[in-house]
C-alpha cells in the first residue's frame, strides 16, 4: 500500500530529526521552516506524528501469504 510507504518515510524522517536533536541539539525541521513554532514546521511535526500512529498498525497486521512459483 502506498500510504504505508509514505507513513514509513515520514516516520523515518521524524526519527532522523530526533536523532539530530539528540546528538547535535539541532532541529532540522525547525531550521528548514524558520523555527519550531512556524506553521510549516507544525504541519510537518503533525504529519510525522500521524505517520507514526499509522505505523503502529503495521505491527499488528497479519503477514501476507506469499506464494512461491515452482518451475
Amino acid at each position: 500500500m502506498i500510504i504505508d510507504k509514505i507513513a514509513l518515510a515520514l516516520a523515518i524522517i521524524g526519527a532522523l530529526n530526533w536523532g539530530s536533536i539528540g546528538l547535535f541539539s539541532f532541529d532540522v525541521v525547525a531550521w528548514i521552516c524558520g523555527g519550531a513554532a512556524s506553521i510549516a514546521a507544525r504541519i510537518i511535526y503533525t504529519l510525522v506524528a500521524l505517520a507514526g500512529v499509522w505505523c503502529i498498525s503495521l505491527l499488528f497486521r497479519p503477514e501476507e501469504d506469499t506464494v512461491v512459483a515452482e518451475h
